[in-house]
């Protein structure tokens, strides 16, 4: 009767052992597959130092697919939308009240973090592209495309399946020498903030 009671023991206490280990498992933390809805932020470009581009910002909405190799390293593609805002920007020739152009942001980053949690901090890098829309009271005519690198961070919270984000990015926009006068004559520079919600789609 002994035994028998010591073997049932062992097999409850595996069994709970085993429960928890897959508990911790499901617990908060990155899915292999997540999608972030942005729903509001803001990208502001600094002014160009020997052009007439003026500094402004933007309204900025979007999403991304991360894919998660394991704990640690991800990748991730984005697409935002820069949706231009009424404000005064400053030309050489003087100020004006104007909307500012809308441009499209898709980028294809590295995502590092130090493991599974409910708070999951991490950094990014990647490269992209920046498409700049017609806008003719500001001087662009035709609509341009400029290579751009980005590095940045943020931080995770999870709460099962759901979360939230939020992430910094540092934008570095190329040149070319066929760009309008607003934009893009020299390399730009750039900074994006956002707040995001999380679905984890593949846990």
């Amino acid at each position: 009767m002994t035994r028998w009671f010591a073997a049932v023991a062992v097999v409850a206490f595996l069994g709970a052992s085993s429960a928890q280990a897959q508990s911790l498992e499901a617990g908060p933390g990155p899915g292999t597959v997540e999608v972030t809805i942005i729903p509001g932020g803001a990208t502001f470009f600094t002014e160009a130092s020997d052009t007439d581009g003026p500094s402004f910002g933007n309204y900025d909405l979007g999403g991304s697919v991360t894919f998660n190799f394991n704990r640690f390293v991800g990748v991730e593609g984005e697409v935002s939308g820069l949706i231009g805002v009424s404000q005064s920007l400053d030309f050489a020739a003087g100020s004006l009240d104007a909307t500012t152009p809308h441009f499209l942001n898709y980028s294809g980053n590295v995502i590092v973090s130090p493991g599974r949690g409910s708070v999951v901090p991490y950094a990014t890098a990647g490269i992209g592209g920046l498409s700049l829309f017609e806008k003719a009271e500001v001087g662009v005519a035709d609509t341009s495309t400029f290579l751009t690198t980005n590095v940045g961070g943020g931080v995770k919270w999870y709460a099962g399946r759901w979360g939230l984000r939020g992430d910094y990015r540092f934008i570095a926009v190329q040149s070319q020498d066929d760009a309008p006068a607003f934009f893009g004559q020299e390399n730009r520079y750039g900074h994006r903030v956002y707040g995001g919600v999380i679905l984890n789609v593949v846990r």
